[in-house]
């Protein structure tokens, strides 16, 4: 049977460079793939998938919270690749798990796997359940050598725990780091916010 993989990483890990080596690859050896997008993902364009590299693709399939997948429109493919796979709908996650069964069509997701508060994306929650394979693309902390496991998010260059879950943006926005740095950010952001005087630990 074919598998439904779930490749995450923080922000900056190269997820969609790697999403593009691999639909360059199978479409050299002259397989189909087809690529997906959620439709909210902007950032580059409406149907662009863009790495930070330069390397960018046409998605050939955009998704929204109104979407269905019908598993006989991908009979005749080699390999679904899913960009920015957090924002998409539960539901759509358990139509792409389906479709590694029938018609048996791998499926390989990327994305990020929590938010800047360290919570899971609805997505990204449903793919960590229902993934066959879960593989993490890894990257260092944007201020040590220590692998980033979190997205610390900036507003005006200045960390915050606050906002929406989703606030679309690039290096400007969002740094990956290690849990030291964000514990250090995120409880000096809540300090300052709330006015009190953050105590050493």
């Amino acid at each position: 049977m074919a598998k439904l993989y779930f490749r995450y990483g923080t922000m900056d890990s190269a997820k969609s460079l790697n999403l593009l080596a691999v639909a360059h690859n199978y479409r050299k050896q002259g397989k189909r793939v087809l690529l997906m997008k959620p439709r909210l993902d902007v950032r580059f364009g409406v149907s662009k998938i863009s790495s930070r590299a330069g390397l960018e693709a046409e998605a050939d399939l955009m998704i929204d919270e109104e979407t269905a997948l019908d598993p006989r429109d991908f009979a005749n493919l080699d390999c679904v690749l899913v960009d920015e796979a957090q924002f998409l709908p539960p539901a759509v996650i358990e139509d792409l798990r389906r479709i590694t069964v029938d018609p048996g069509v791998p499926v390989i997701c990327y994305g990020l796997r929590t938010d800047f508060r360290t919570k899971l994306f609805p997505g990204a929650q449903r793919l960590m359940e229902l993934a066959d394979r879960i593989e993490e693309v890894k990257v260092t902390c944007q201020y040590c050598a220590k692998k980033a496991i979190c997205n610390l998010r900036f507003v005006n260059g200045t960390p915050t725990v606050r906002g929406p879950q989703i606030q679309l943006g690039a290096d400007e926005s969002y740094a990956p780091v290690c849990w030291g740095h964000y514990d250090e950010a995120t409880r000096q952001a809540s300090a300052d916010a709330s006015g009190s005087v953050l105590r050493p630990s």
